[in-house]
C-alpha cells in the first residue's frame, strides 16, 4: 500500500512538473519589440462611465475636454496615429445607398443634430449633420463644439483611401449578418496586401458572415472571445490551441491574464503560431467587456517589457509612456 501511495505521489509530481515545464512563460523565447497600441476611436472626448446602459448618451456626460478632437473622424484618426497608436478602431453603420458611415451610435440623436437609426439614412444625409451638436460638460449649459462637426462623419472608403498603409479594426455595431455580407463585398475588394491590415469585430452574427466570406481576415466577436478564453484556461496547459483562438483577436483583461497558461510569453507565441493577436484591457468586472489600458496604474500591471498589444481610450498619453 505504501508503495502504491509513494509510486501515485511521484505521479503526480511528475505530472506537475510536465504541466509546469510545458506552460511557464520563464522557459519561453521573450517577444522582442514595443507593445502594440490600439486606439480606441481615435483621439475621442471622454465621458463619465459610471452606470453606462446601451442607452445613455455619452456625449452628454462629457467629461471637460482637454482637446477639440471629435472620435471616428479623419482628423481624430490620423491625431491617433501620431500619438503612436500602431492600429485604429473605427465603428461603421451601412447607410441606405449602399456606403458604409464611421459613426458609432446606433441613433443621430445623441451626438448629431439629426434623429432617428444612424442606418435610416443615406451618406449625402449624414455628411450634413452637425457630429459637434450634442457634446457637453456641464448638463447641458453649453455645447463646445457644437457647429464643429458639420461634414465631418467620413465614409470607410475615405479611411480606407486616406490611410492605405496603416492598420485598421473595423467595428460591426449590428447583429445583422447582411451587415456582415456588405462588409465582407467591401473587404474582398481590397489588395491583399491591404487586407492584412484589417481586423473585424462585433456582433455574432455579421462576424460569422465575414468568417465565412472573407476567411483571411482576423475577427473577434463576443461569443468567440467568450470560448477562446475559456477554453484556453480550460485545458490550454495541454499546449493545444482552442479553435477559437485561431485566426482572431484576442482581448484579455488584466485581471483575467495571470489565469491564462503561460502568460504572457508562452501565451503570446501560442496566440502568434494560431495567426492571432493579443490585446490587453483593463478589468473585467462583470457585464459588458472591460474598459482601456488608459492610466499609468493599469499600465504598470502589464508584465515588464510586455510585447503585445494594448487596447487604450487615451492613446496620447499611454503612447508617452509605452515609449511608442
Amino acid at each position: 500500500m505504501r508503495r502504491k501511495i509513494r509510486y501515485s505521489i511521484m505521479a503526480i509530481a511528475v505530472f506537475a512538473a510536465a504541466v509546469y515545464l510545458n506552460n511557464t512563460s520563464l522557459l519561453a523565447s521573450h517577444r522582442q519589440g514595443m507593445p502594440v497600441l490600439l486606439a480606441h476611436r481615435g483621439i475621442a472626448q471622454r465621458f463619465d462611465e459610471r452606470d453606462l446602459t446601451n442607452d445613455t448618451c455619452t456625449a452628454a456626460r462629457m467629461l471637460p475636454p482637454k482637446h477639440d478632437y471629435l472620435e471616428n473622424t479623419i482628423r481624430s484618426i490620423r491625431a491617433g496615429f501620431d500619438a503612436g497608436a500602431d492600429i485604429v478602431e473605427v465603428d461603421v453603420h451601412p447607410t441606405t445607398d449602399g456606403q458604409f458611415a464611421i459613426f458609432h451610435d446606433w441613433t443621430l440623436d445623441c451626438r448629431t443634430n439629426g434623429h432617428g437609426l444612424t442606418r435610416a439614412h443615406s451618406m449625402a444625409q449624414m455628411k450634413a449633420l452637425d457630429i459637434g451638436y450634442g457634446y457637453t460638460a456641464d448638463g447641458g449649459k453649453t455645447f463646445p463644439f457644437r457647429g464643429t462637426g458639420i461634414g465631418q462623419m467620413p465614409t470607410l472608403d475615405e479611411v480606407l483611401q486616406t490611410f492605405p498603409d496603416r492598420r485598421l479594426l473595423i467595428n460591426v455595431k449590428s447583429r445583422d449578418p447582411s451587415e456582415g455580407e456588405k462588409l465582407a463585398a467591401v473587404l474582398n475588394a481590397l489588395s491583399a496586401a491591404r487586407l492584412e491590415l484589417i481586423m473585424v469585430y462585433g456582433g455574432n452574427e455579421p462576424v460569422q458572415t465575414i468568417q465565412r466570406l472573407a476567411p483571411d481576415v482576423k475577427t473577434a466577436s463576443r461569443a468567440s472571445l467568450k470560448a477562446c478564453l475559456l477554453g484556453y484556461i480550460g485545458y490550454g496547459w495541454t499546449g493545444i490551441l482552442p479553435q477559437a483562438c485561431k485566426n482572431t483577436m484576442v482581448l484579455v483583461p488584466v485581471n483575467i491574464a495571470p489565469w491564462l497558461w503561460g502568460w504572457p510569453d508562452r501565451f503570446l507565441n501560442r496566440m502568434e503560431a494560431g495567426n492571432s493577436v493579443v490585446f490587453a484591457l483593463g478589468p473585467y468586472r462583470g457585464g459588458d467587456f472591460s474598459t482601456g489600458i488608459d492610466t499609468p496604474e493599469l499600465l504598470a500591471k502589464l508584465p515588464v517589457d510586455y510585447s503585445g498589444g494594448i487596447w487604450t481610450n487615451e492613446i496620447e498619453a499611454i503612447g508617452k509612456l509605452s515609449g511608442n
